[in-house]
């Protein structure tokens, strides 16, 4: 295998086709039964360490990695590893390359057992909160250490559709209202509400009203109506136009307030607080627009 590797004065071809053979003979030593397992590794490591030094050919060595992975699976189940070693070296192969490979979890879940996968789980996580959060505003670094963490992460995430893990992932990364927006969506669809929103002004928060803010506020207003919290989805349009008034904005408050009732009470209420809130000449015709719209 590594013969192929490095061997100079063949064609790409040539050492394609070796490559290619070398991993077919993995395949009947694997179907040999146990005693495969060592030589398996030992071949995805020197594949996964040629990626990186045969970029032009990346696809086709990435394929003959996964071809390889496959089999360390298949030799893992018949001989399996102390877990722990495992769960060291999946993150190791993972995470010691300039070009690491994507393993799936679910083919080594009977030789993770719960304790490798534990172990696997808490060294993953040590590591990827170990980075630093990329916050609002900022231009993240995604360099080749937090790729690889971020691509452990995500699949340990969805092996064990553990929701805690999918937004500790999203939540390494709070550059946009965006970001903010798949954090309070997840919990959303985890039915985990109250957290949801609390993302949700932790948004609005760091948007300021812009940019995400009309989606994060719509996100909360559906789920408080959905569950009957009709003055809670007030609260919600309340915040929002005041935040950012606009005919668009005093459309939807109206809308939702309709609900509840005591729409003329809260108009009233709102546009003297944008009044007070603002220089006359800054609201005058917004406060007339407002006025002749809602007529």
């Amino acid at each position: 295998m590594n013969s192929w590797l490095v061997r100079s004065g063949v064609s790409w071809a040539e050492r394609r086709d070796g490559l290619t053979a070398a991993v077919a003979d993995l395949a009947t030593l694997v179907a040999a039964g146990p005693g495969a397992r060592r030589v398996a590794e030992q071949v995805v490591e020197l594949l996964v360490a040629g990626v990186a030094e045969h970029r032009e050919h990346r696809a086709a060595l990435q394929a003959l990695v996964d071809r390889a992975l496959d089999l360390h699976a298949v030799a893992c189940a018949a001989d399996p590893p102390g877990p722990a070693a495992l769960a060291d070296w999946l993150l190791h192969v993972q995470t010691g390359y300039p070009e690491p490979p994507e393993v799936r979890l679910a083919p080594y879940a009977s030789a993770l057992g719960v304790a490798g996968l534990a172990r696997y789980r808490a060294e993953a996580v040590e590591r990827f909160t170990g980075l630093p959060v990329i916050g609002f505003g900022e231009t993240g670094r995604y360099d080749r250490r937090r790729w690889a963490l971020l691509r452990v992460m995500e699949e340990l995430a969805e092996h064990t559709g553990d929701v805690d893990l999918h937004v500790l992932v999203l939540t390494r990364d709070l550059s946009s209202g965006w970001h903010y927006l798949q954090v309070a969506t997840v919990l959303r669809d985890a039915g985990r509400v109250e957290e949801a929103l609390e993302w949700v002004g932790r948004g609005l928060r760091a948007t300021g009203g812009r940019g995400a803010a009309d989606r994060l506020v719509d996100l909360a207003v559906d789920e408080c109506l959905r569950l009957g919290w009709s003055e809670r989805a007030v609260a919600w349009r309340r915040e929002a136009f005041l935040a950012a008034p606009s005919v668009a904005s005093f459309e939807r408050l109206r809308a939702v307030a309709a609900v509840v009732g005591g729409w003329p009470r809260l108009r009233e209420e709102v546009l003297a607080e944008v009044a007070r809130a603002r220089p006359p000449e800054a609201v005058r015709d917004l406060l007339a627009t407002l006025t002749a719209h809602d007529r």
